[in-house]
C-alpha cells in the first residue's frame, strides 16, 4: 500500500453508475467526558510483508476483518459481498452489507469524502458510493454503509458505536493482502474523527511499530506522554487530510545537505519513505559518497532499486550500521525540532542478507512531488497525531512493550 489518491461519487444503486468524472502519563482532565482510550495490538513489518495492520470485529454478530493502518487515507473500507469482483478474500470472509445500513449521499460524512464541486446528489437518498486509486495502480469502488464496530478500550471495556466505512465490491489490480483498510488521516470520514463526533475518544491518533514486528495503536489521549515528546505543528490545509508538517531542512550526519523547504506527509499506508526526484538523488548521492572505499557493493535483483552487499551476508540492519549515518529532518518552524532518521529509519536487510534503500523516487512510484514518510521512517517510535492541538509528535520507544496501566 502506497499513498492514496482518491475521487468519490454517489451511486444511486450498490453496483449501478459510475463516479463523476471529477510512556505514558494519562491526562485525567483533558479526558473526562470521553472513554478511555480505544488500543489495538498490531502485527505486521516492513520486510518482507510490508505492511502493519489490526484487526477488527464489525457486524452482529461481530466479525473479525484484518485492516492495513493508513494515516493517509481517509475512508476505511473491507472487502464486501455485494457481490464483489476482483476481491483477495474467499465469501466467508467477505463482509455482508445489510440493506437498511446504506449512508444516503445527504449524510455530512459522505460530504466529507468528497469536495463541495463534486458532492452533488441527484437524489439526496441515493447511496454514498466511492472510488479510491493507489499509487501502486490498484483501486476500489463501492458504497458507504454503517454497522457496528466492537472496540476495545484501555480500561478492557468495550464499545460498540455503529461507525460510517466502506464497503468495496470492485477491486481492479488488488494488492493488498488484508480484508480492508483503518483510514486515519484528518478526514471527518476518518474512525478517528466519528469516535470523537461521538463523544467516545478525543481525536488523537497514536502509533508505536516496532521494526522486529507487531506493535500497538491507540485512539484517544489517554497515552499522550506530558513530557518526553517533540512536537511540530501540523500544516493547516482544508483541502488536504493528511497530516503534515514542514518546511524542514535535511541534515546528514548532522551537516546540512542543501535540501531545504520539505513539506512531509507522515502515511502508514506507505511501506517505504518517498522523496521528490531531485531530493531523492541527493539522498542517494550522499549515502554513495558516503560509502566510498568502505567494503560495500552494488548488487541488482533485489527488492529495491538500490542495494548493496558485504563480504559475507548481513542479518540485521543493525550490522550494517556501521557503514551508514544518520539523516535528520530538521523541521524550520521550530528550534530544534528534529527527526532523527538512523540507518534503522531507511534501510532492510533482504532474505538473501543483502541490504537495501527504503528511500524511494517519489516520482517514480506515481507520487509527483510528495515527500512522504512511510512505515520504514516511522519504526521503534511513539507517533501521536494530536487533532485537538494540531500538533505531530514522536518519541524513542521500544514498540514491543505493552503502555503502563495495561
Amino acid at each position: 500500500m502506497v499513498l492514496s489518491a482518491s475521487l468519490h461519487g454517489c451511486f444511486a444503486a450498490i453496483g449501478q453508475g459510475q463516479p463523476p468524472s471529477k510512556r505514558n502519563t494519562v491526562h485525567p482532565t483533558a479526558v473526562n467526558r470521553f472513554r478511555s482510550s480505544v488500543f489495538l495490538p498490531v502485527s505486521g513489518n516492513v520486510y518482507p510483508l510490508g505492511y502493519y495492520s489490526v484487526t477488527l470485529e464489525i457486524g452482529n454478530p461481530p466479525k473479525p476483518f484484518q485492516l492495513d493502518i493508513d494515516t493517509g487515507s481517509d475512508l476505511t473500507w473491507v472487502q464486501c459481498d455485494a457481490p464483489c469482483t476482483g476481491c483477495t478474500l474467499p465469501r466467508d470472509r467477505l463482509y455482508k452489507p445489510v440493506k437498511d445500513k446504506f449512508l444516503a449521499c445527504k449524510d455530512p460524512i459522505c460530504a466529507a469524502l468528497h469536495s463541495s464541486k463534486e458532492h452533488q446528489c441527484r437524489d439526496p437518498n441515493d447511496k454514498c458510493g466511492f472510488q479510491l486509486g493507489y499509487a501502486d495502480h490498484g483501486s476500489v469502488r463501492g458504497v458507504v454503509v454503517s454497522d457496528n464496530f466492537r472496540l476495545p478500550h484501555a480500561d478492557r471495556s468495550h464499545s460498540d458505536p455503529l461507525l460510517a466505512f466502506g464497503c468495496g465490491y470492485h477491486l481492479q489490480n488488488p494488492t493488498l493482502p488484508t480484508a480492508g483498510v483503518l483510514g486515519l488521516s484528518k478526514s471527518k470520514a476518518s474512525i478517528s474523527s466519528q469516535l470523537r463526533t461521538l463523544g467516545i475518544t478525543q481525536n488523537v491518533v497514536g502509533h508505536c511499530l516496532s521494526g522486529q514486528g507487531g506493535g500497538f495503536l491507540f485512539l484517544g489521549a489517554d497515552f499522550v506522554p506530558k513530557s518526553g515528546m517533540t512536537w511540530t505543528p501540523m500544516l493547516q490545509n482544508s483541502f488536504d487530510k493528511h497530516y503534515s508538517s514542514g518546511p524542514a531542512e535535511l541534515l546528514f550526519s548532522g551537516k546540512p545537505t542543501g535540501v531545504k523547504g520539505l513539506n512531509v506527509i507522515f502515511d502508514t499506508g506507505s511501506t517505504y519513505t518517498y522523496l521528490s526526484s531531485k531530493f531523492y538523488h541527493t539522498v542517494v548521492n550522499l549515502i554513495r559518497k558516503d560509502l566510498s572505499g568502505k567494503q560495500l557493493q552494488d548488487v541488482h535483483n533485489e527488492a529495491l532499486q538500490i542495494c548493496w552487499k558485504g563480504t559475507r551476508p548481513f542479518k540485521s540492519v543493525r550490522d550494517v550500521r556501521k557503514y551508514f549515518s544518520t539523516f535528520a529532518l530538521s523541521f524550520t518552524g521550530a528550534s530544534n525540532i528534529q527527526l532523527p532518521l538512523p540507518p534503522e529509519a531507511y534501510l532492510i536487510v533482504t532474505e538473501r542478507g543483502n541490504v537495501c534503500l527504503g528511500i524511494l523516487n517519489s516520482a517514480e512510484a506515481g507520487l509527483g512531488t510528495s515527500n512522504v514518510i512511510g512505515d520504514i521512517s516511522l519504526q521503534d517510535k511513539l507517533m501521536i497525531y494530536d487533532n485537538e492541538k494540531q500538533r505531530i509528535g514522536w518519541a524513542s520507544a521500544d514498540c514491543t512493550r505493552k503502555l503502563s496501566g495495561l
